[in-house]
């Protein structure tokens, strides 16, 4: 396997409470790798050390052999122009159109003259199907076109890693679908490395090269979509068929437990 990210040893604390332990794991080049776990087992946070917004307590995070987590913000700030991100709320700046949206990361990281930027903004969002949109706020858009418009601005340095976290939350199936879709389209065209982070079955199933399930902050799994469903361990299974868990919290390990993610 051509490895693009490797994770070594990863361990973080929230406070007292540690959250991932001992993570490790490798990311695929140029393929669809699908970060899986229930509420609170550590996946977002996984993912905020992956584009270097938090640090661990120790452990590495290799991108092309270099160690993000030991980087300074100089460095950092450097290897984040080769990833592009869609966050949970695609996090679009309400006071600005789409196409100063998109422009935004041109804007800032690079010399272009305005004329080539808003070509370049006209491409990135007919990419993602909002061809036309350009003139419009993120209030007079749809939950789905709001996310279809992060995903314009997180492709516009043509980033080489592409990360999603929880790209289906809040859309109804029908969107959601359509966005997994978006997204394969995405890896076939451009055969960049992406990572997403979700707990949606469906689109597990429409999306992945490669899992890797946590529980509770550790690994359960790594592998392909037909080796996770051919699995006899009781964690992964009781997650694919939908089964509830039979544990009786108490309030204090509860709220321990949704406060994980």
């Amino acid at each position: 396997m051509d490895v693009a990210i490797e994770i070594k040893g990863l361990v973080t604390h929230y406070g007292d409470r540690e959250v991932l332990k001992n993570i490790s794991f490798s990311v695929p080049k140029g393929k669809t790798t699908v970060i899986l776990g229930g509420s609170g087992c550590g996946k977002s946070t996984l993912l905020k050390h992956m584009i270097g917004l938090l640090k661990p307590t120790r452990g590495s995070i290799f991108i092309h052999g270099s160690d993000i987590a030991g980087m300074d913000d100089k460095m950092l700030d450097e290897m984040r122009k080769k990833m592009g991100v869609l966050f949970q709320g695609a996090a679009l700046l309400n006071s600005m159109t789409l196409a100063d949206n998109v422009a935004l990361p041109m804007r800032e990281h690079t010399k272009l003259e305005e004329a080539t930027m808003q070509i370049m903004v006209r491409m990135k969002l007919e990419l993602v199907g909002l061809s036309g949109f350009e003139d419009y706020f993120p209030s007079q858009l749809s939950g789905g076109m709001k996310k279809r418009a992060g995903i314009a601005r997180a492709m516009a340095l043509d980033p080489e890693f592409l990360f999603f976290d929880e790209p289906s939350a809040g859309l109804d199936p029908v969107t959601a679908a359509g966005l997994d879709e978006l997204i394969r389209k995405l890896n076939k065209a451009f055969k960049m490395t992406i990572v997403v982070v979700t707990h949606e079955l469906p689109s597990i199933y429409q999306i992945s090269d490669y899992i890797v399930m946590l529980d509770y902050g550790e690994v359960l799994f790594t592998g392909t979509l037909d080796e996770l469903k051919a699995s006899d361990n009781e964690r992964i299974k009781m997650f694919l068929e939908r089964r509830p868990e039979q544990q009786i919290y108490s309030p204090e390990d509860y709220f321990k437990i949704i406060a994980g993610d």
